[in-house]
This record gives C-alpha cells, sequence and structure tokens, in this order.
C-alpha cells in the first residue's frame, strides 16, 4: 500500500488505513458483499431525509443520493485523504474547507471533528494537494484560468495557516507557468469582456516587467526561453486590437526594446492608415530612423514616405533597401514608369494587407486601398501641413527672386538615407511653386499611382518576406528573432542612438508651418534664409583664411585649443579640442586620430555643453545630419552624456579604385555616463567593448568619416 506524503500525520495515515482495510475485507467476502450492496441501496433511497440532514450537518451541500458512508469523527481526515486519493478534489473542498472556519460557527458535530489532535493541519495538507492537483488536472484540459483559481485558493490558504512552505512553492510554480496560457485564454475573450481581457493584460505586463521587457534576459519562471518568448508574442498579437499593441509595445519600446520598438511602430503604421491618422505614421517613420542604423528596414521606411506624399524620399529608402524579392517586385510592377512609384504602391498595399493587418484583432478583414486613403480629407489636409521634401532636404538654400518656393526650414529629423548627391539631385530636379501646389501634386501623384497598384491588385501577388519580428537584433545584417543577445550589444552600439528611450525622435517644429499666402510669413522666412546665408558666408570666408594661414589643425572657432588626439578620454572634449586629421597617407597612426577625433567630438555634441559644431570637422553626410539632429533631440531632452572612449585601430584599407575612400576596422571601449535633468541617468549609462567598421571619404584633404557600422 502506497503511503501519502510524509507531511501527514501518523493518526491520519492509520485513519486512511483502517477504512482501506474494512473495506478490503468487506468487498472480498461474498456474503458480506452483498450485504453491504443491498444496505447501501436501501440507504440511498429510503434514508433520503437522514441523508440530506447529514449533508447539511457537515457543510456538503451535496444532494441526498451522494453515496456515503458512516465513519468516526477520528476517520474523517482519514476519509478526506481517501477522497483525494480517488480524483474527488471537488468533494474534498467542500467537505474540508467549512472545518477550517472560526470555532464558535462550527456546528456540535463539525466541533467533535476538529478536536482530534493535528486534524487541523491535516485537513489545510490535504486541501492544499486537492487545489494542486485540481489545477493540474484543469491545465491539462486547457482551462488555464480555471487552473490558476485552484491554485490560488491553494496558495491563500497555505499562506492563511503559515503551513508547508515546499508545498507552496510547489503550487507557486505551477502559477508562473500556467501564465502564458492564462494570457492567451485571457486575450482571446470577446471585446466586450472587458474586464477578462485587462486582466490578460496586466499579466502580460508582469512578464515583461520580470523579464527585463520582450528581449531581456531576466527570468519570469514560465519556463520559456527568448526565442520561446518571442513565439508567444506573435502567437498573442493577433488577440491584441491595434490601439492596445501600440500602447502595450510603446511601454517597452521605453526600456529600451529594439523588439518592442519594432512592434510598436507596426502598430503606429496599422492605426495611421486605417483611422487615416498620418501623424501616426510619421511618427513610426521617426522610430524607424532609430532602428535603420542598425537594420535594414529601408522598405518600411519607403512605405511610410509614400503614405506621407514624400515620393523623393520614398525613391531613395528603395535605393537602400537589401531586400531582392521585394525589389524585384517593385520595379517589376514599375516597368513604364518613370520611378519606382507604381510598384511601391502596389507593395505598400499588399505589405499592409498580409503582413501587418493580420497581427491585429479588429483588422484582420480590413481591406487595404491607398487610393481611398489618399483621398481622405483628413489626410489631405495633413499632408497640406508637411513641409516640402526638397524644402526639407536644401535646409540652407535662399530663392531670392521666388519666395514662395523652397523655403529654409532645419529638418531635426532627416533620415540617415540622406546623402549628399542624393540631395543634390533632388534640388536640381525639385519643381517650384508654392508649398499647397507641391503637396496637391505630391498627393495627385500617389493618388495616381495608387489607382494604378489598385488595377494590378488582383494580380501577382507580392513576394512573402522573412519573418521581421527579429529585425531588432544587434547584427548589422539582417536577422531573424532574436535569441540572446546582451541589451549592450543589441541597444547600446558606438553608432546607436544616445538619447533616451523614454522619448522618441518626436519633430517639435514640423508641425509648424508657414503658408505662402502670409506676408508675415513670407518675410520672416526670408529673413531666416538671409541670415542662414550671412553664416554660411562668413564661414566661407573663415575658412579661406585658414588656408592661408596654413592651420589645418584647427576648427572655425574663435579661440582653438590644443588637445592630443591620441588620448582615449572624452570626457572633457569640446569643439575646440576636436583636432582634425592631417593630410597625411591614411596608415594606423592617421586612423587612429580620425577614430578618436570622432569619438571627442560625439562627447563634446552630446556633453553637458552641447557643442554640436564638434561634428562639422569629423563627420560628412550622411552622418554628419543624422548625428546634428540626435545632438539636438538630445539637447532639447535636457539631457547630456559624459563619454570616456578607448581606441584600437586593427586593419586600414584604402579603395584601390578611389584613393579619397576607405574602411577602418577598430575596437572602441566606449563608457558613457548619462544624466537627465542634471540627474544621473543609470539606466542609459554603460560600459560596452565593440567591433566598429568606419568609412572614411577624404575631403579638400581631410579624412571625413562618413558612415559607422558596429558589429
Amino acid at each position: 500500500l502506497q503511503l501519502p506524503r510524509r507531511e501527514y500525520s501518523d493518526n491520519t495515515i492509520n485513519a486512511r488505513k483502517q477504512l482501506l482495510d474494512e473495506a478490503y475485507a468487506v468487498l472480498c467476502d461474498p456474503e458480506l458483499r452483498s450485504t453491504y450492496d443491498a444496505s447501501f441501496l436501501a440507504k440511498t433511497y429510503e434514508l433520503e431525509s437522514e441523508a440530506t440532514e447529514r449533508s447539511s450537518n457537515l457543510g456538503t451541500g451535496h444532494p441526498a443520493t451522494t453515496p456515503w458512508l458512516e465513519i468516526s469523527h477520528e476517520q474523517f481526515v482519514g476519509a478526506l485523504l481517501i477522497l483525494h486519493e480517488l480524483g474527488e478534489y471537488d468533494l474534498v473542498l467542500q467537505l474540508g474547507r467549512p472545518l477550517l472556519e472560526p470555532r464558535q460557527s462550527l456546528t456540535p458535530e463539525q466541533q467533535q471533528i476538529v478536536s482530534v489532535p493535528l486534524v487541523r493541519t491535516d485537513i489545510v495538507l490535504t486541501l492544499a494537494i486537492a487545489c494542486l492537483e485540481a489545477g493540474r488536472d484543469q491545465w491539462q484540459q486547457g482551462q488555464s484560468e480555471k487552473a490558476a483559481t485552484y491554485g490560488q485558493i491553494g496558495q491563500d490558504l497555505l499562506l492563511q495557516e503559515g503551513l508547508f512552505p515546499n508545498l507552496r512553492g510547489e503550487i507557486q510554480a505551477d502559477l508562473y507557468k500556467l501564465r502564458p496560457y492564462r494570457v492567451l485564454e485571457l486575450l482571446s475573450q470577446e471585446q466586450a469582456q472587458d474586464t477578462q481581457r485587462q486582466k490578460g493584460i496586466q499579466l502580460l505586463q508582469e512578464m515583461f516587467h520580470e523579464r527585463g521587457g520582450i528581449d531581456g534576459n531576466g527570468d519570469d519562471q514560465s519556463g520559456l526561453g527568448i526565442d520561446d518568448f518571442l513565439k508567444f508574442i506573435q502567437q498573442i498579437r493577433s488577440y491584441l486590437t491595434a490601439s492596445e499593441q501600440q500602447e502595450i509595445f510603446e511601454q517597452e519600446a521605453r526600456r529600451p526594446s529594439a523588439v518592442g520598438t519594432y512592434l510598436a511602430i507596426y502598430a503606429m503604421v496599422a492605426r495611421g492608415f486605417t483611422e487615416r491618422q498620418p501623424g501616426l505614421i510619421a511618427r513610426a517613420k521617426e522610430w524607424l530612423t532609430r532602428l535603420s542604423r542598425r537594420q535594414d528596414v529601408h522598405l518600411e521606411q519607403a512605405v511610410c514616405a509614400l503614405l506621407l506624399g514624400q515620393t523623393e524620399e520614398a525613391s531613395r529608402a528603395l535605393e537602400l533597401s537589401q531586400e531582392y524579392e521585394p525589389l524585384a517586385f517593385i520595379r517589376e510592377h514599375s516597368q513604364g514608369s518613370p520611378d519606382l512609384l507604381p510598384g511601391l504602391c502596389l507593395y505598400g498595399e499588399r505589405w499592409l494587407q498580409t503582413e501587418v493587418f493580420p497581427h491585429f484583432r479588429d483588422l484582420s478583414s480590413q481591406q487595404a486601398s491607398l487610393k481611398d486613403y489618399f483621398a481622405d480629407e483628413r489626410v489631405q489636409a495633413y499632408l497640406e501641413q508637411i513641409p516640402g521634401e526638397e524644402e526639407a532636404e536644401n535646409q540652407w538654400s535662399v530663392v531670392e527672386s521666388q519666395p514662395e518656393a523652397t523655403q529654409t526650414q532645419l529638418q531635426e529629423n532627416a533620415p540617415a538615407a540622406l546623402t549628399g548627391t542624393e540631395t543634390g539631385r533632388s534640388r536640381e530636379t525639385a519643381p517650384q511653386g508654392s508649398r499647397a501646389q507641391r503637396s496637391t501634386a505630391v498627393s495627385q501623384r500617389a493618388l495616381t499611382a495608387a489607382g494604378q497598384s489598385a488595377r494590378e491588385r488582383s494580380g501577382t501577388a507580392a513576394p512573402e518576406r522573412p519573418t521581421r519580428e527579429g529585425r531588432p537584433a544587434t547584427s548589422a545584417t539582417r536577422q531573424t528573432p532574436p535569441g540572446g543577445s546582451s541589451r549592450t550589444q543589441r541597444d547600446r552600439g558606438e553608432n546607436a542612438a544616445p538619447e533616451s528611450p523614454q522619448t522618441p525622435f518626436t519633430s517639435r517644429r514640423s508641425a509648424r508651418r508657414y503658408t505662402p499666402d502670409s506676408t508675415f510669413g513670407r518675410y520672416l522666412l526670408i529673413g531666416l534664409g538671409g541670415i542662414a546665408a550671412l553664416i554660411l558666408i562668413g564661414f566661407s570666408l573663415s575658412q579661406v583664411s585658414q588656408w592661408f594661414a596654413g592651420d589645418s589643425e584647427t576648427n572655425v572657432s574663435e579661440q582653438p585649443t590644443e588637445a592630443s588626439p591620441e588620448s582615449p578620454t572624452a570626457t572633457e572634449a569640446s569643439p575646440e579640442a576636436t583636432p582634425e586629421p592631417t593630410p597625411d597617407t591614411l596608415d594606423e597612426n592617421l586612423a587612429t586620430k580620425v577614430v578618436s577625433s570622432w569619438l571627442a567630438a560625439k562627447a563634446a555634441a552630446l556633453g553637458e555643453n552641447h557643442q554640436i559644431d564638434a561634428l562639422n570637422s569629423v563627420l560628412t553626410e550622411p552622418l554628419l545630419t543624422e548625428w546634428q539632429n540626435i545632438a539636438r533631440q538630445v539637447e532639447q531632452d535636457n539631457a547630456y552624456r559624459e563619454y570616456s572612449h578607448t581606441v584600437s585601430v586593427e586593419s586600414v584599407q584604402i579603395n584601390p579604385n578611389n584613393p579619397n575612400l576607405a574602411t577602418v576596422q577598430a575596437t572602441v571601449q566606449e563608457m558613457a555616463t548619462a544624466y537627465r535633468n542634471g540627474q544621473p541617468d543609470a539606466e542609459n549609462s554603460y560600459d560596452s567593448t565593440l567591433s566598429v567598421r568606419y568609412s572614411l571619404v577624404k575631403e579638400e584633404e581631410t579624412w571625413k568619416i562618413q558612415e559607422v557600422q558596429v558589429f
């Protein structure tokens, strides 16, 4: 005979054995068994009223037809234990829980039962084990919420009595492992069941917190590794609405979490398109700019730019994408067109339809039509408020003879895709005219392409793209969903955005617009343009004077100072102390100076004094504009960082076809101490050792950095 758990008292074990021995003796003897069966049936049908009274006295609530046996008070816990072993967990709870009430509320018969020594402890143990086993049974049947209810009853009972910590740990372990199943069950409820769904979201956020984020390395004791947890997130997305996902994943993006950022972008794009809120798409586009420094998200950037009517920027993003099959699809459906806009419109529709909408509970049956989107008055009104593309690119050019043409405006969040050559090409081909005319032309062009894509919608299907949940991984190349990559490598690379994750790169000026019909606005913009022109003229004259003076080692500043380019510490760096590389042949020594100059300039631009001009002497486009925007955003957020760097150049390779281009491979140790509102920001401080590849270009006998890749 197998013994019960060792925690039971000897009295309970003996009572159980007595009952089993008695039952065995009766059932093994044919005469005794016949007598028992006859007596059992008679009691069942003839003594119904007496049985009801007995059940009532025990507080069971069972009907009179429930089989029952007469036992002594000392044998009650033994009988309870046998019922548990038979799997009658609910009956055990119904018989046992009333006996744990205060003694004064018990019936005389119940008081006699609990008066047996150690009986209360054994009753608590039996009830807790029944809860544990009942929960596991419900779990196997797919009823995870009922399973959790049983577990919580047992947990509360043990906590209240202060007994059996090991058993309490078993129950708690099951509750932790149940959470993913509970989240799925609760979120799959009808949307009208808001309380249940919110409970599921709360459980999900508790798991995020314990794991340290979606792609964190913390242990929520669910038994899910990083890969399995990402699959779980992908599974539950179809049970969440777009607004729910945006709220959940925006919070995760602030940790920061690259996966959370990417999923929040999906939600913004989905809501922006279906709810005709281009502002959400513009915000998603800004967040994509942050990701583009590490992953190839140029296709998503192209679609967002298209939805904002920024066709030139969309075309540039396509040129930078490395995804062969989607690009082939876009080119195939743009034949006969001077650009890739028709194919991009068709691809954008299919992308929304097949890769975006199916992941949202409220959008799974939504149809994507760019023609309807651009025809919406709310969309048109928003697009008219967006500065023209050439306006955003040509930040300092002034056309005095046409005050209603492109005006100067600083674009705070220029995408990393902008290059000097492409910008120049855009300026040459940019149409002249008022902003309203340009906005209308862009919308009409997009509408025309959208109409063409609508006619092709029933034709060739868009190629299926790989799963993109893993895009926020850290490698410089595209990856599948991330595994155990460290947060340091994932979110804090040497060329990663150093801004606070709490505040996305939201432009605070982009909403302002001075219409050409406003005399005051026109004069103000012309004045700003004139000031910008004077600044450029002054800058050029100062450069010319430096050339004549033969001083190639100083920046444009009133009081230049000397600094050792070999120093790895950049916490005291300033633009005056940033040495320019000499125009000598690029070797490891000069490469070390170039990289050290860049790191010193970075420390100055993002430092307490926000000396953004320090970047001009060491960076060139497109990296210069990108880091200028980052530095301005950090300053607006009332944040800064103190850096310390150590550089070790591993190799220098000059392009054999163009001696003005070179690649430098280096190992950089970067230690950053972050501050926000004057207080240390430990979450955004770090110490990392990175392998970095710098792409250099020689401009006017000076080597400058054009691109940075972290591996």
